[in-house]
């Protein structure tokens, strides 16, 4: 390459002198710009900026309720329990000392005892000989009560075993009810039937409460009725010598267990 070509290439990579006097002049100005603009901050600083907190706000829950519901913790309305039958029919309790002369028929009679309620208690003599179960019409106590329909009652008595004699035990008495029906709702346990239930003592003399159970045991100890209201309770004693002071009709107090008490308090 000649001389001469060299001296353009290099000539022709210089810039400018006007374009370069321009750029400078705009550097110029922009430090002149930011001059400026730190001195207006400097004066008038930007407001601090303060944190903010969102606040989360609780959903709204429902007014309490005053029917028949409770509310668990974890906000779930649970409907009360309704009460069965069981519990809204009460519990039937007779004192031999509520009844009067005309329920007693032939050899029973009423004893004074103080251990019972009223002092009064209901018995027949011990001569030795023995009673037939019902349909046999033997010596027998009869009263109403009120009992209600569909509910299950076991039926006690609060006996006192007499001193044996003869061929009896004293310890024995037959119960028998109107409008009393088993659970496939036939009519069972009517009186002047041979239908009944057996309450039997121990051996030994004194009180004790014994349950009205079926004779052979095939069937359920419970007591059912068709009807609501007054039905009749016929108690025929089943062998001399027995008494008792209390009966019960248990729709749920007693319908397992035997009263732990010598006397039921109405």
């Amino acid at each position: 390459m000649k001389s001469r070509d060299v001296s353009l290439i290099s000539g022709s990579l210089k810039p400018p002198t006007a374009v370069g006097s321009f750029a400078r002049a705009l550097a110029a100005a922009g430090l002149v710009v930011a001059a400026l603009s730190a001195c207006t901050a400097a004066r008038h600083p930007a407001p601090a900026i303060t944190p903010t907190t969102t606040l989360a706000t609780a959903p709204k829950t429902a007014p309490a309720t005053t029917s028949t519901t409770a509310r668990t913790s974890s906000s779930v309305l649970v409907k009360a329990p309704v009460e069965t039958t069981e519990a809204l029919a009460p519990e039937v309790i007779v004192y031999a000392s509520d009844l009067p002369e005309s329920a007693l028929s032939d050899e029973l009679t009423f004893w004074y005892d103080p251990a019972s309620p009223g002092g009064k208690m209901i018995g027949i003599p011990n001569t030795g000989d023995e009673l037939d179960p019902p349909p046999e019409n033997d010596p027998a106590v009869t009263f109403q009560v009120e009992v209600r329909q569909g509910v299950s009652y076991r039926c006690w008595i609060h006996m006192k075993v007499g001193a044996p004699k003869g061929k009896s035990q004293a310890n024995v008495i037959w119960a028998q009810f109107s409008d009393s029906v088993d659970e496939e709702n036939q009519e069972v346990l009517k009186p002047g039937s041979g239908s009944y239930l057996t309450a039997q003592g121990p051996e030994h003399e004194g009180w004790t409460w014994v349950a009205c159970d079926p004779e052979d045991g095939s069937s359920a100890p419970l007591v059912y009725f068709g009807k609501s209201g007054p039905v009749t309770v016929r108690l025929q004693a089943g062998m001399e010598g027995v008494g008792f002071d209390q009966f019960l009709l248990s729709p749920e107090r007693f319908l397992e267990q035997a009263p732990s008490e010598a006397i039921v308090a109405k």
